[in-house]
């Protein structure tokens, strides 16, 4: 801070001196809270005032800030909340002109003082206009050694009121500028995070994080757009800054998550259009939602909650969208790299499957041909060991099949997949790792209706070959033909007993019948089970 002594001018008055001093005070420093306290305190110097204050006047026409100068600390806590702008203040807000009284408390607009304030009477006020408008208001009151602030008062803080107000227009672009470039570099890191791989809600949580920590919120989710408010608000990836401070393990933390989620809630069912942002005041929160306008990714929406009402800067309003459109274009870029390389996988598998196709089935074909034309030639025993592998060809060009049709046609939601998980979950009871067979399109024309009722009719088969057949070995057959779906499950253990109970096996027979399908279980030769459901398909 330049030190006001290295500017005197011996022809200026004392006043024009201490105005001076005042100017350099206020003009030292680019950050605005430190601006607008050095303005209080530069104006309580230049007129003798024992207490001084100054209140920004918001986008609401009340007092959103107030600065004061010349109360302890524990004076301040002992008034309580700031003034919002009432009476002599309200005066000024409605009136921006310099007002000078010798008491306060005569003033037909006196609204009076709250409990443990400071007694004042000798009143000075003067509007801070920056480019013409009005920034705020500089109070000055209990001018020390005269009973009232004079004329020259007055003109000192006009002229201090008007070169304040050129800093504080400097100080807020200064402001604004670091704003921007923090923004800005939030934004970039953001980027950086998202790059694939990563996980959706990883990438869910880390905006809402990177959100609450820039715009300074109480808190801050990511929500879902395509579902109802209330199942959109239980899967949100929120953001509680203050929970660290409450402590992880406080029940304080999990009750104020489970009230941020109400609010997500209120605030997505009061305020989003999933268009537009909406700002508004919500459970005694300010709550800005900003849709995240995704081209790729899911439609998700930004809800970040402020504590207190009262709209926001429309400056920091702005990057806070600019920071949910550059999130959502991280999401499509994390989506689209996704997407690119999940079609690489996709291309390599059909490549694959083509030349299963193509080239290792024919030729197995043509081998079994072959075996059957030497058939045909050979004795007894060796005609029937070539039968057999013949029969084994049959049964391996199946399988390829199958595994060609799993490469072409594979999905999230796979049913081929989750039969094969739901075998491997079964292997540590079973001792042994079933064969797996699968045959048609079973992810793609198996109804859900279906696919609902064989999930559970196979665990019932696999749990009652691990608990009854006492079996070394076994055989899954799945497929899917023109008008039915056959499930088959082999064993080759003890068989079926005499007394055969049917509890399990009943709800297998009705989850048929209510399909029009039937379930059968016979014994096999020399030894074994043999577990068939099958129910028809159109």
């Amino acid at each position: 801070m330049p030190d006001p002594s290295s500017q005197r001018h011996p022809e200026l008055t004392g006043s024009a001196q201490a105005l001076l001093d005042a100017v350099v005070a206020v003009s030292s420093d680019l950050d605005l809270p430190s601006v607008l306290s050095r303005i209080v305190e530069s104006a309580r110097e230049l007129t003798g005032a024992r207490f001084g204050a100054l209140g920004v006047v918001g986008p609401d026409g009340d007092l959103s800030e107030f600065i004061t100068s010349g109360l302890d600390p524990h004076q301040r806590e002992q008034i309580g909340a700031p003034p919002r702008g009432r009476g002599i203040l309200r005066l000024l807000i409605e009136h921006p002109e310099p007002l000078r009284m010798p008491d306060l408390g005569q003033h037909p607009s006196s609204y009076g003082f709250p409990p443990n304030h400071p007694p004042m009477r000798s009143f000075l006020g003067v509007p801070v206009r920056i480019r013409g408008t009005v920034f705020g208001n500089l109070y000055l009151t209990e001018k020390q050694g005269a009973d009232q602030f004079s004329d020259a008062d007055t003109v000192l803080v006009e002229a201090l009121a008007s070169a304040a107000g050129f800093v504080i227009d400097n100080a807020r672009a200064y402001g604004l500028s670091e704003r921007r470039r923090e923004w800005l570099q939030a934004s970039a890191e953001l980027s950086d995070a998202l790059q694939p791989p990563v996980a959706r809600d990883a990438a869910l949580e880390q905006i809402a994080w990177s959100a609450a920590s820039m715009a300074r919120a109480d808190a801050a989710a990511v929500v879902s757009l395509s579902v109802p408010a209330r199942e959109a608000a239980q899967a949100a990836s929120l953001a509680d800054p203050r929970e660290d401070e409450r402590g992880q393990d406080a029940q304080g933390a999990h009750d104020a998550r489970g009230v941020l989620r109400g609010l997500v809630e209120d605030a997505l069912v009061a305020l989003a259009d999933g268009v537009e942002p909406v700002e508004g005041d919500v459970g005694g929160y300010r709550a800005l939602v900003l849709p995240l306008r995704a081209h790729l990714a899911e439609r998700t929406a930004l809800v970040l909650l402020f504590e207190g009402a009262g709209p926001l800067e429309s400056e920091e309003r702005e990057l806070m969208i600019s920071f949910a459109d550059q999130a959502a274009l991280a999401l499509d870029r994390a989506q689209a790299l996704e997407e690119r390389a999940e079609l690489a996988v996709i291309s390599d598998r059909e490549r694959i499957a083509r030349d299963l196709h193509d080239v290792v089935i024919q030729r197995l074909f043509a081998t079994g041909l072959q075996l059957q034309g030497a058939q045909m030639l050979a004795g007894p025993d060796l005609a029937g060991r070539l039968d057999k592998a013949v029969g084994d060809l049959d049964l391996t060009i199946r399988d390829i099949r199958g595994s060609i049709f799993e490469l072409q046609h594979r999905e999230r939601a796979s049913l081929r997949s989750e039969v094969r998980t739901l075998v491997r979950e079964y292997v540590p009871a079973l001792g042994f790792t079933p064969v797996v067979r699968t045959a048609g399109p079973l992810d793609t024309a198996v109804p859900g209706n279906v696919r609902e009722q064989l999930v559970p009719v196979l665990r019932e088969a696999l749990s009652n070959v691990s608990r009854h057949a006492l079996a070394e070995q076994a055989e899954i057959d799945l497929s899917l033909g023109d008008r039915a779906l056959v499930l088959r499950v082999d064993d080759d253990g003890v068989g079926v007993p005499d007394q055969l109970a049917e509890s399990g096996l009943r709800n297998a027979r009705r989850r048929a019948a209510a399909l029009g399908g039937r379930c059968e279980v016979t014994r096999r030769e020399p030894h074994g089970t043999s577990f068939v459901w099958s129910v028809p398909v159109g």
